[in-house]
């Protein structure tokens, strides 16, 4: 039997509290899968996990490889060891 889904609204208060994000920001998330796991959409109305979390996926910046931070130099140079 699968856990009992409850409104993205609901979720949003047992999450936040009272300071829970708008409506219409709690929508674009669901829109944008920021929500994990996803919520279904019935009708007109989201439905998530009551263990679900809000990440941000866009936000992380990707990870530069140390030997680009040290900066070893031209290519030209590079090539020329």
């Amino acid at each position: 039997m699968s856990a009992r889904l409850i409104t993205l609204e609901a979720w949003a208060v047992a999450t936040y509290g009272k300071h829970s994000p708008h409506i219409n920001t709690l929508r674009r998330w669901a829109r944008d899968a920021l929500i994990v796991p996803a919520p279904e959409k019935h009708g007109r109305t989201y439905y998530v996990s009551p263990s679900a979390r809000y990440c941000d996926y866009r936000s992380q910046t990707p990870a530069v490889p140390a030997a680009r931070l040290q900066g070893s130099g031209r290519l030209v140079d590079r090539i020329a060891r």
